[in-house]
Parts: structure tokens; C-alpha cells; sequence
């Protein structure tokens, strides 16, 4: 019998239920959605996590297609499932858990006496803790931006091949290999030897098909690659990044792009003009070196200084 929060399966049987992590403002409890699929065979143990920010749901759109399609009487293994993360800013829809405006993916490993945020991630670290690898799925929030896999790990860490490996395993065709920010579970987990990578799952407000495939596609690829599944896995080569230039706006205006998302530029390369209202131009800005175009702002309109898009860097095929 596996057991989370709930939920318990035992071998062949899948369940859900609700991982208790605090009370609301009413006094009432709460708890997370989780899901355990317990395979028929033994085998490894996967966890999936989604909503960590509470408003990147394509995440919640591939836990929503991938369940379904889970034959626990043809898995070997076991995966654990927290659909919902930041429960209280998925509640709102908004990036940050309102309760303490922390942004959940910097405060790992978490703190079971520690604020709202710490808490949660203290219980889902623990479930991370009790796995063999580990996919924290995202997106790009309200950017546009590539299908990615994120190794968060840093080049020097003893499991980043591991790591590495997942991520081409999921196979968006993109790869950031650059070490994260302090706090982020794609960078904390490696430290207790758990493979764990962060799929950037394109750029959009709300719901997107096209990425939420991607992630299916991508789960699926991990469930036959690590024998979850019968099945084989053809490792596409992936494009991979390991550095990033942001270009802000010089002047305020209209922003026009000069270049589409996975174009490579050349240092000198027009990436995009800002215009006034009438569309006099004000501004041109040029890459400052070769790369790809990877994430861009959605809504055209900038002040001075504010983010424009971002150029990968440092790009070879793996």
C-alpha cells in the first residue's frame, strides 16, 4: 500500500485525495490534490508536481490529461502526484501565495513551522524526498516563450548528467542548463540525490494546448525511458542554452519583434523596434551576440527600462 495525504493505492490501483498543509483564514483545513498510481510491478517511483506558481496551469493541464491515461495494471513502479501546489494563489490567480507574497519555487526545502509557503514546500519536498526523479512542471506565466526543459542544478553538481539526461528524455527540443536560484526544487532536490528538472512549458495566460501536449508527451517519454512503461524512447537531440541575455526597452513606446521565439540571431541582428503611438520609430535594438530567440515579452506597450525579451546563449546540440 502507498499512501499520500488520502490517498492510498495498493499495487494495481490508482487514488486520490487531498494532503492536509494548514488551515485558511476561516480556521477551516485545507489540503493539496494528490493522486498515487501504484503500479503493478515493482519499479521506481516518479513524482509530478504542478502550480507551484498559481498562475502557470498548463502544468495542471498535463496531471488533468495524463491520469486518465494511467493503466496502473500495466506500470511497474509507483508516481505521486500533487496537482496543486500554491494552493492559495492558484485560489486567485496570481504568480505569488498571497498569504506571505512568496513566490513558492524559492523556498526549498521548506519549513514545517516555518510561513505558509515554507510549509507547503516542506510537504512536498518530503514527497520529492521519497521519490527516484522528479518533474516540477511550469511555464512562462504571462511571456512568451519556448518549450523548455530547465537543469537547475549547476554543471559542477555531481548529478548533473542525471539531470541532464531527464530533461533530453523529455524532449521539448530546448534545454536551459544553467544553475538556478537558491530555494528553486529543481536545484535543491540533486542535493539529496533525486534527478529532478523543471519544464518551462511555453508562455501563456492561462491554458495552452499546444505546451500542455508537450508535457504530456514529455511524461510519457519518462514513464517508457525509465521502465515505467513498455515502450522505447528515440532521444531526439535538443538544443541547449546555458546562458541568457535580457534586453529592456531604451525609450517607451510600441514594441514591434524583429525576430520570432527559436529564430537564431547573429551579434548586430535586429531584434525588435520601439515606436510611438503613430509609429515613428524611436528605438532599434541589436543582439549583442549569436543565440535564439527564447522568450519575449506578450503586450507590446513598455516603459523605459522595462523587459523586453531574453536571447539563449551558449548554444550547442546535445
Amino acid at each position: 500500500m502507498t499512501t499520500l495525504g488520502t490517498a492510498s493505492a495498493a499495487p494495481g490501483e490508482v487514488d486520490t485525495g487531498r494532503l492536509p498543509v494548514g488551515e485558511t483564514r476561516d480556521g477551516s483545513q485545507f489540503g493539496l490534490p494528490v493522486a498515487v498510481v501504484n503500479g503493478a510491478r515493482e519499479g521506481k517511483t516518479l513524482y509530478i508536481q504542478a502550480v507551484s506558481d498559481g498562475d502557470e496551469l498548463n502544468g495542471l493541464g498535463v496531471v488533468k490529461r495524463v491520469v486518465p491515461q494511467l493503466a496502473p495494471e500495466k506500470l511497474s513502479g509507483t508516481i505521486l502526484i500533487v496537482g496543486i501546489v500554491n494552493y492559495h494563489a492558484f485560489q486567485v490567480a496570481e504568480h505569488r501565495n498571497p498569504i506571505d507574497d512568496t513566490k513558492m519555487n524559492r523556498t526549498y526545502p521548506g519549513n514545517e513551522s516555518g510561513t505558509s509557503s515554507e510549509r507547503i514546500a516542506a510537504a512536498t519536498y518530503e514527497i520529492t524526498s521519497r521519490a527516484d526523479l522528479a518533474l516540477d512542471l511550469h511555464q512562462g506565466s504571462t511571456s512568451r516563450m519556448l518549450n523548455e526543459a530547465r537543469v537547475r542544478c549547476g554543471p559542477r553538481h555531481r548529478l548533473h548528467d542525471e539531470c541532464l539526461e531527464l530533461a533530453k528524455v523529455f524532449g521539448c527540443g530546448y534545454v536551459l542548463d544553467q544553475k538556478g536560484p537558491d530555494g528553486q526544487l529543481a536545484r535543491t532536490a540533486p542535493d539529496e540525490g533525486i534527478p529532478t528538472i523543471d519544464p518551462e512549458l511555453g508562455g501563456c495566460v492561462g491554458w495552452d494546448e499546444e505546451s500542455i501536449q508537450y508535457g504530456v508527451d514529455g511524461v510519457f517519454n519518462v514513464l517508457r525511458h525509465y521502465g515505467f512503461l513498455d515502450g522505447d524512447v528515440e532521444l531526439e537531440p535538443q538544443t541547449r542554452a546555458t546562458g541568457f541575455d535580457r534586453y529592456g526597452a531604451p525609450s517607451g513606446g510600441l514594441v514591434t519583434f524583429r525576430r520570432d521565439l527559436g529564430d537564431e540571431v547573429d551579434a548586430g541582428d535586429v531584434l525588435f523596434e520601439v515606436t510611438d503611438v503613430f509609429g515613428k520609430l524611436k528605438a532599434e535594438v541589436t543582439a549583442d551576440r549569436t543565440g535564439i530567440l527564447w522568450r519575449s515579452r506578450r503586450l507590446p506597450q513598455v516603459a523605459t527600462g522595462e523587459y523586453v525579451c531574453s536571447v539563449g546563449t551558449d548554444v550547442d546540440r546535445y
